[in-house]
């Protein structure tokens, strides 16, 4: 039996397009910080919470209304024996347009239970998913990092940054 990546779904009234659109502005739902570019296939950026995560990540395919693609090339995770635990997964945004409106199924394929990172990563991909990202898709304003030394300070005190 195979384990199950991690996968959550949102759904808006907005069209698949404007989904997209939203996605690929990585910047204003996942970290104002990030190195690089996240628009087109090929190009590299690089998100990293000083002394806690630091992920490079090529984005390897844009179907605009349909789907984002992203492969982790780079990862170190503090808090986890295994720092590259992401390595080489893929991170799928697909996208679909539903009755009124458009429908956003997020994976990250090779985040798995075993994974001594999962819990963690579980809740940050879905406050980052569920919560940032359907705000920006739906307001207009998303809920990304804005300084990470804040963010992993915050972290440290709640013991998230450390074993």
């Amino acid at each position: 039996m195979s384990e199950q990546s991690f996968t959550t779904t949102i759904t808006s009234n907005r069209t698949p397009e404007a989904v997209t659109d939203a996605v690929l502005d990585v910047r204003r739902w996942w970290s104002e910080t990030l190195v690089g570019n996240s628009a087109h296939p090929g190009d590299v950026f690089t998100y990293e919470v000083p002394g806690v995560h630091r992920s490079t990540i090529r984005v390897t395919e844009v179907v605009p209304g349909g789907s984002v693609v992203w492969r982790v090339l780079d990862n170190w995770i503090e808090f986890v024996d295994d720092k590259t635990e992401w390595n080489d997964t893929e991170i799928r945004f697909d996208i679909t347009e539903v009755d009124g409106g458009t429908e956003l199924r997020f994976t990250h394929v090779g985040l798995v239970p075993r994974f001594e990172c999962f819990d963690a990563c579980r809740k940050g991909w879905t406050f980052y998913i569920e919560t940032s990202l359907r705000e920006l898709i739906t307001t207009g304003t998303g809920r990304p990092d804005v300084d990470p030394q804040a963010v992993a300070l915050t972290r440290a005190q709640a013991g998230t940054a450390s074993r």
